[in-house]
């Protein structure tokens, strides 16, 4: 063992002759692991929250989206479509026809975007039904019939909201009306619920619903007609690049939108939280840094004929200083261990024993944590320089004592 080590280590140890000093060392130490402690699982917070929020939206939306520049929808569509499933890093594609209308029951409504879909190929770019209730699936599956009350699959909040179960019909209402001598009266069709979904994603649980494809090509008077084509790609970070590969495949009058594009702001806003919950709370670190000076600096007054002995027996200045830079190190790193093994630690019990959140607030259900092995070696390493920084001054005040001086009366 170093000297400087040697003796910083046996300081620490040592019985106080002003208690004070040891309070506030062991007061230091608790700065140092609270705030380590209060940086991991704030950023193992952040980081599930992230990773959900992240994994929900590529699961339940597609990667790549195809739509006209005009809006006025994609004809021939089934050409189109076999066409551009052989665009590069394609591996899946869907068309679907949607728009926003009301589900009514009774006194009770809500608005939703209702989307016609085809059951086995929007299962191969979306995970969004693979939460639905059983047997839901199967009766949207396209039959050659006109059904008198096709089938709906909701959300599980609009559901709720609107106060229906499986086997109650609700209305629903298109701004795509019909045109009479009174004007244009909006298009209502009522239509039996056979089944819900729940993702845990609240946006997607409370304003989504899916029908058939040809019923909702009746339900919006629009034959052999796609709004959109969705599109599951083989690499998430490619979708900028896919999607101009898709527009070029398409032709004139397309474009596409992604999902980065459609969270963007989601996201920055997430960044933006968590740059700026690590800046706040490392000022509880910065506090016990604080706390660190006073107790060297405590340490230097109460050491000062400790500190003469020595430079009378040869110990350098430099000696010296380092003896109290070694001395905040260990306080430091002694703090910095204990916050680390409480933060992953709290971060596995949450994990492991959710904390409920409300899904109208937070989009989520519950609170995540996504503890990571680099924001502890981040953090620790934030932890350790801030604190050292707290011991130059006393480990310079230490070293320009002179032995002379300090022995004097002795």
């Amino acid at each position: 063992m170093r000297f400087e080590l040697f003796i910083a280590a046996r300081y620490l140890k040592a019985r106080r002759r002003q208690a004070v000093v040891g309070v506030v060392t062991a007061i230091s130490v608790a700065g140092v692991a609270a705030g380590v402690a209060a940086l991991i699982l704030a950023l193992a917070i952040t980081n599930g929250m992230r990773r959900d929020l992240q994994d929900r939206l590529v699961d339940t939306s597609a990667h790549v989206q195809l739509l006209r520049v005009e809006g006025d929808g994609i004809r021939n569509w089934q050409p189109l479509m076999e066409k551009l499933r052989a665009v590069p890093h394609v591996t899946a594609a869907a068309g679907e026809l949607d728009e926003q209308v009301m589900v009514a029951h009774g006194a009770r409504a809500g608005f939703a975007l209702v989307e016609g879909i085809v059951p086995k190929d929007e299962r191969t770019v979306s995970k969004m039904l693979d939460k639905a209730t059983p047997g839901a699936l199967a009766a949207l599956e396209p039959t050659s019939e006109v059904d008198p009350v096709p089938p709906i699959v909701l959300g599980k909040e609009l559901a709720d909201s609107v106060g229906v179960t499986v086997g109650d019909t609700v209305l629903l209402v298109s701004p795509q009306g019909e045109l009479t001598p009174m004007g244009i009266v909006p298009k209502s069709v009522p239509f039996k619920l056979v089944g819900t979904y729940h993702t845990g994603f609240y946006q997607y649980d409370a304003a989504w619903g899916y029908v058939r494809l040809a019923d909702a090509q009746r339900l919006y008077a629009e034959p052999d007609l796609l709004s959109v084509i969705s599109f599951k790609i083989d690499n998430l970070n490619r979708a900028p690049e896919v999607g101009r590969a898709i527009e070029q495949a398409a032709g004139h009058g397309f474009m596409t939108t992604n999902w980065m594009e459609q969270n963007r702001e989601l996201f920055r806003a997430l960044n933006l939280e968590q740059y700026v919950t690590f800046i706040v709370i490392a000022l509880i670190v910065i506090v016990a840094a604080l706390n660190i000076l006073i107790a060297l600096t405590m340490m230097v007054m109460e050491k000062t004929r400790d500190i003469a002995v020595l430079m009378s027996f040869g110990v350098q200045p430099g000696q010296v200083r380092r003896i109290f830079l070694m001395q905040g190190l260990l306080i430091s790193v002694i703090g910095t261990a204990i916050g680390l093994v409480l933060g992953y630690a709290g971060a596995w019990a949450g994990s492991h024993y959710p904390i409920g959140l409300s899904a109208e607030v937070y989009s989520i259900d519950h609170l995540p944590f996504a503890p990571r092995a680099l924001d502890g070696v981040v953090v620790a390493a934030v932890a350790i320089g801030i604190s050292l920084l707290a011991t130059l001054y006393p480990s310079q005040a230490a070293a320009k004592i002179l032995p002379a001086e300090a022995l004097r009366y002795e």
